[in-house]
């Protein structure tokens, strides 16, 4: 059995989101991603599969852009939908902690 404490696993980093993976199989991703204030998962998308966001400490929103952006705040207890195909990005507003899992092969494209 895998299992992790992503909030008890915390590593920020000065430069740069801080992606940590947990467990990864053939079929699913499961990361932890760590915000110092102000910093940004800037936007990318995933061609080949969905991507689940899990926020479990910190505040900041969730932008999403299909032709029109979007975004929503974010806080501990929310749950986003990045959609495969559909550009993404997480902007902290302190500290952050969101994990995510991701079907693989997902693929990713930046902007």
């Amino acid at each position: 059995m895998e299992s992790v404490d992503v909030v008890n696993k915390k590593e920020l980093k000065e430069a740069g989101v801080n992606k940590v993976t947990f467990i990864k199989t053939e079929q699913l991703g499961a990361d932890a991603y760590y915000f110092k204030a102000g910093q940004v998962l800037a936007y990318h998308r995933h061609p080949e599969g969905d991507q689940i966001f899990f926020v479990h400490e910190g505040s900041g929103k969730f932008y999403l852009d299909n032709g029109k952006e979007e975004s929503v705040p974010l806080k501990p207890g929310v749950c986003v939908l990045a959609p495969k195909g559909v550009w993404h990005k997480i902007v902290a507003d302190g500290e952050l902690v969101v994990s995510q899992v991701t079907r693989q092969p997902a693929g990713m494209e930046t902007r």
